[in-house]
C-alpha cells in the first residue's frame, strides 16, 4: 500500500480517483503490506439492480472490509475497492520497511469532508461511500453475453473454469425466464417463471417475525429450503429482507453467528437506517457470486432468526464450521 502522501497525489478535489472514493476507513492501511483477494474488474449493482457493472483498475484485498468508523458506525462491513494506483506490488521475501513517513495532514480532512453529503431536511447526516457512489465509479453495465468478462474471471484467478461456466448457464437461464415472463402466461412458463434456484415464497398473509434469542458466538445451522420458503412472500422477502438463490446454496451449512446488525447506511439515499428487527451475519458465509456472474464483492448476507436453528455444542449436529471453506471457487 502506498503512503498517504503518494495516495493524496492521485486524488482529485472530491477525494476520488477515477470516481472511486478513498474513504477515511482506508487510511489505516497506508504503508501496510496486504495480499490481493480478488480482481474487482466488475461488481454487482446493489443500487438499481441493473446487473453486473464494469470496474476498471481495482482489486479487493484479503480481509479488508469497511468498519464504518467514518460513516456513523455502519455495520454493513462492505469489501473495500482499491484502485491499483494506490498499490505497489512487492516480491515475496522482500523486507518490510518498518520506518513510516509522517502522516500527510492534508489527506484526512479531504477524505473526511467527502464522506458526507448535504444533510437531510430533518437534520440527519447524509453519508457518501464507495457503495452509495457505486454507479459513478462503475458506470458501464456488462451484458451477460459479453463473454470476455468470464474469461477475465478465470484469467485473473477469481474463479475456476467450471465455476465460471455455471455462472454463464445460470445467467442465460434467468434471461430466458425473464423473456418468457413477457410473452407467456404464468401457467405456461418453466417452473412458473422462477429464476435459477427455483425459490418460491409460500407465506400466507404477513410473513412471520421469529425470535429465537440467537446471539453472537452461537453455533447454528441454516434451515432447509422447505423450512425457509414458508417464511417468504411472493417477492422472497421476510418483512422486507430478501432471501435469494445465493443464500439458498448455504442451506444445511453450519456456522457461528459473527454479529448482529441493527443499523446500516442505505446505499440509495445515504441515510442511516435502524432496523426494527436486527438481523444476523454468519462467520465465513459470503455471497460467492456463483449464480450472479461471478461477482467478487463478497457481500455478507443478512439472516433472519427464522432461517436459522441453534445447535448445542457437542451435539454432533453438523460439520465443524472451522473446517468449512469461506470460498469454494475451485468447485
Amino acid at each position: 500500500m502506498l503512503s498517504q502522501e503518494e495516495i493524496l497525489a492521485t486524488l482529485d478535489a472530491n477525494g476520488e480517483y477515477e470516481s472511486l472514493q478513498f474513504m477515511p476507513e482506508m487510511l489505516r492501511y497506508c504503508g501496510q503490506r496486504l495480499r490481493v483477494y480478488k480482481s474487482a474488474h466488475k461488481t454487482c449493482d446493489t443500487l438499481t439492480r441493473s446487473g453486473i457493472r464494469k470496474m476498471d483498475n481495482a482489486v479487493h484485498l484479503e480481509g479488508v472490509r469497511c468498519d464504518g468508523g467514518a460513516h456513523g458506525g455502519c455495520q454493513a462491513a462492505c469489501m473495500i475497492f482499491w484502485k491499483t494506483a494506490w498499490l505497489k506490488k512487492v516480491a515475496d521475501g522482500e523486507p518490510q520497511v518498518t520506518a513510516e513517513a509522517p502522516e500527510d495532514a492534508r489527506l484526512l480532512p479531504l477524505i473526511t469532508l467527502n464522506a458526507r453529503g448535504p444533510r437531510f431536511e430533518d437534520g440527519a447526516e447524509r453519508y457518501k461511500c464507495q457503495a452509495t457512489e457505486l454507479l459513478r465509479s462503475a458506470p458501464e453495465v456488462l451484458p451477460l453475453m459479453q463473454l470476455g468478462q468470464f474469461v477475465t474471471d478465470v484469467r485473473t484467478g477469481n474463479v475456476g473454469v467450471l465455476w465460471s461456466m455455471r455462472a454463464v448457464g445460470a445467467g442465460m437461464y434467468n434471461r430466458f425466464q425473464g423473456l418468457s415472463a413477457k410473452v407467456l402466461p404464468k401457467w405456461a412458463r418453466h417452473r412458473g417463471g422462477r429464476h435459477w434456484g427455483f425459490l418460491k415464497g409460500r407465506a400466507v398473509g404477513k410473513t412471520p417475525d421469529v425470535h429465537k434469542g440467537l446471539q453472537p458466538g452461537d453455533l447454528v445451522r441454516v434451515l432447509s429450503r422447505k423450512e425457509i420458503e414458508p417464511t417468504l412472500n411472493e417477492q422472497l422477502l421476510n418483512r422486507g429482507m430478501g432471501f435469494d438463490a445465493e443464500m439458498a446454496r448455504q442451506c444445511g451449512r453450519t456456522a457461528r453467528i459473527a454479529r448482529r446488525i441493527d443499523h446500516i447506511v442505505d446505499e440509495n439515499t445515504g441515510r442511516m437506517i435502524h432496523m426494527k428487527s436486527p438481523c444476523l451475519v454468519l462467520e465465513g458465509v459470503i455471497c460467492e457470486g456463483a449464480l450472479n456472474a461471478n461477482c467478487p464483492r463478497a457481500i455478507t448476507p443478512y439472516w433472519r432468526e427464522a432461517w436459522l436453528e441453534k445447535i448445542e455444542e457437542g451435539s454432533g449436529g453438523g460439520a465443524d464450521p472451522n473446517k468449512i471453506p469461506v470460498q469454494r471457487a475451485a468447485e
